[in-house]
């Protein structure tokens, strides 16, 4: 039985590594505004909070509501679920173009031939002003805020980042896991193997799997 000292640690990653959590809240609260902004034409008729169309469907809702809303969640979901600074932050910019469209589209939906999407249909003027704050104005000024908070975020390489990425990988800390076995070597040291059968590529080229590594950080091929 042969021992041979452990190499240096792997880690996770480059500059561009960062947590999952980093735009996680962010990611979240993008998501639920574009589900809002896209679903809202469809759903807001049935408890009279909409605005006025001769027809169910128009390239209007789809251009002004339905495509910002779309991006806003492609955008909400590179925040939640990315551990790349540059994909997070591509997120961050969908969720940005969406909100600026939701404020801005309807003013160039007129010389873009987009349609439009009626009036507001409302008996009082505080009415009117809730439509158009949840349907455009509001909802895409939240989706700037957002996004442009989770950017300034992934923006800045904090003190937590430099840990996340150097921190070793857990199975090159010597960690027990479920399916790991410990035994003993004639010196008395324990050791940790993988319980697993190895496979052929195992037998033919030789793997962590075929050696046992002790607690102390050092592996034993077996």
């Amino acid at each position: 039985m042969t021992t041979i000292n452990e190499p240096e640690p792997r880690v996770r990653g480059g500059r561009m590594r960062i947590p999952r959590s980093r735009g996680a809240l962010s990611g979240i609260v993008v998501i639920l505004l574009g589900i809002w902004g896209a679903a809202v034409p469809f759903v807001g008729p049935s408890f009279d909070f909409a605005y006025s169309q001769q027809e169910s469907w128009s390239v209007g809702r789809g251009w002004l509501e339905v495509l910002p809303g779309v991006v806003a969640v492609i955008g909400g979901f590179l925040l939640l679920t990315s551990r790349n600074r540059a994909t997070g932050m591509l997120g961050g910019w969908l969720a940005v173009a969406a909100g600026a469209w939701f404020v801005v589209g309807r003013a160039f939906a007129g010389p873009l031939g987009l349609g439009n999407v009626g009036t507001p249909v409302a008996d009082t003027d505080t009415k009117r002003v809730w439509l158009e704050l949840t349907y455009f104005y509001g909802l895409g000024a939240l989706l700037i805020f957002f996004g442009a908070m989770a950017l300034g975020r992934l923006s800045v390489r904090s003190v937590r980042d430099v840990e996340f990425v150097n921190r070793p990988m857990a199975h090159d800390r010597g960690m027990v896991t479920t399916q790991d076995t410990v035994t003993t070597d004639p010196t008395g040291a324990p050791v940790v193997t993988d319980g697993r059968r190895p496979g052929l590529k195992d037998k033919l080229f030789g793997s962590r799997r075929n050696r046992g590594t002790r607690r102390d950080g050092t592996l034993v091929n077996r």
